[in-house]
């Protein structure tokens, strides 16, 4: 599906376009995230970065460490705070994790997976019909091969010096 998906802050200063649909959705109940958002969790979905596109407003980066060690940058809106995305060690600033429900049509995106359960906390419910997996899982487990090429061609830019 070819989409083009728009969406923004909380108070309106930042707005943002995202062409097509992301290459993978997770919904993370990591300890990390949940520290991160001040929630149960994430729902990120992944797109390649030149596929997102800034319309109007001022980001602010806030760099943390990510589970793996590296510098997890978050961007947020310069005025309200919010989360609009992150930039991940792996994939550098070739990719980016959206926030899923930044966007103002957040029910057309739909995990691909439920990652980081072992960390769920106790009464959060669980969609039965999405995988779930105990940590992390290998995107080839999930994916589609149209959106797993998408994945490696932008980790073999990552590995050539990209980003």
């Amino acid at each position: 599906m070819d989409a083009v998906l728009e969406g923004g802050c909380g108070c309106g200063h930042v707005r943002y376009r995202a062409q097509g649909m992301p290459i993978l959705v997770n919904n993370c109940h990591c300890r990390q995230c949940q520290q991160q958002t001040g929630s149960t969790g994430v729902v990120n979905a992944f797109y390649e970065a030149e596929a997102v596109e800034l319309l109007c407003g001022a980001l602010v980066e806030n760099t943390v460490r990510s589970g793996s060690g590296g510098a997890h940058t978050i961007c947020r809106c310069g005025q309200c705070g919010v989360a609009l995305w992150s930039f991940y060690p792996r994939l550098g600033r070739l990719g980016l994790g959206l926030r899923v429900t930044t966007l103002d049509t957040p029910e057309v995106i739909r995990p691909d997976a439920v990652i980081y359960v072992s960390e769920a906390l106790p009464w959060v419910a669980l969609p039965a019909d999405i995988p779930q997996f105990a940590t992390t899982y290998k995107p080839a487990e999930v994916l589609p091969p149209d959106r797993l090429a998408r994945l490696m061609a932008m980790a073999a830019r990552r590995k050539a010096g990209e980003g």
